[in-house]
């Protein structure tokens, strides 16, 4: 298997397990506040990275392959650390709040428009877009209207701008673990966003909002589930994964989050899809196989 498409499978089971986090994200703002829900998971995703950091040593240690980080990977990791926890911190609380005031497949829909801001901020950094990247681009943004926007129904409110600039602060987040993946071990970089953002996150809780014991109870399941699988193992995934994709295939194949959201509901609760639902999705599918489609290679054999 080559990298770029184990990259692709791995950013893709990232955006399974956020489809499926993306119900419980919202069921739980009917319990909790944001920064409440978000500083717990994301901390409780930092704590759940530890046992995995320290297994991996071990075993390094074991085959006689570990290395201790050089002064030079420690800066990288603590600077990637702190402007990924920070960007991370940011978007998913603007995202929470957005979810208060619009609907979870605008939201789905609105955030994934990262995949549009990832090229063009990628472009003006000097990186040249392939145009089958373009195509896929285009092709992704029809399939996520169909999926995720009902016929005639959007409408631009309080929640969907709150969800826009979310989508831009993702894209930095995104280029930022574009710039550091490479650096640094992805499952420390990870670790150590978690505990910047959450760290943020709840001194922010405990300033502004009035988190409730017996409430954060009532979440538990959501809670745990977003905490150890959409922040312990996504976005680990996410960090791993990106070392091995561009940023805009990374950015257009995360996007998939909204079609395994639709999915999940489809399965485990019995939401029906109508065929625009359906036709998205396969739109979706096809932008993601048409982007891992060698490029073809210019001539480059000399002439007599």
């Amino acid at each position: 298997m080559n990298k770029r498409l184990q990259g692709t499978l791995i950013l893709a089971l990232a955006a399974l397990v956020w489809g499926i986090s993306f119900v419980s994200q919202s069921e739980s703002m009917n319990y909790i506040e944001p920064n409440t829900f978000n500083g717990i998971r994301t901390l409780l995703g930092c704590i759940s990275l530890l046992p995995v950091i320290l297994v991996l040593d071990m075993q390094k240690k074991k085959k006689d392959t570990y290395t201790p980080m050089s002064k030079t990977q420690k800066t990288d990791l603590i600077k990637g650390g702190i402007a990924c926890g920070i960007f991370l911190c940011i978007a998913s609380t603007i995202q929470t709040y957005g979810l208060k005031y619009t609907t979870a497949g605008k939201s789905g829909f609105i955030t994934a428009l990262y995949m549009i801001f990832v090229p063009i901020v990628s472009v003006f950094l000097g990186k040249k877009i392939r145009p089958a990247v373009v195509i896929s681009i285009l092709i992704a943004l029809v399939g996520m209207y169909f999926l995720c926007i009902k016929k005639g129904s959007f409408e631009i409110n309080k929640g969907d701008v709150l969800t826009l600039i979310c989508s831009i602060v993702f894209t930095f987040h995104i280029l930022t673990i574009d710039h550091f993946s490479a650096k640094v071990d992805g499952v420390r970089l990870s670790c150590m966003q978690f505990l910047v953002g959450g760290t943020i996150n709840t001194i922010i809780m405990f300033l502004f909002e009035n988190p409730q014991l017996d409430l954060i109870l009532k979440c538990t399941i959501p809670i745990l589930y977003s905490g150890l699988m959409s922040c312990g193992v996504a976005y680990t995934f996410q960090i791993i994964g990106q070392k091995y994709a561009e940023p805009t295939v990374a950015s257009l194949v995360m996007s998939l989050e909204s079609v395994f959201a639709a999915i999940a509901g489809w399965i485990l609760l019995s939401e029906a899809m109508d065929i625009r639902e359906i036709t998205g999705c396969a739109l979706m599918f096809a932008a993601i196989v048409l982007v891992q489609l060698p490029e073809k290679q210019p001539d480059t054999a000399e002439r007599e």
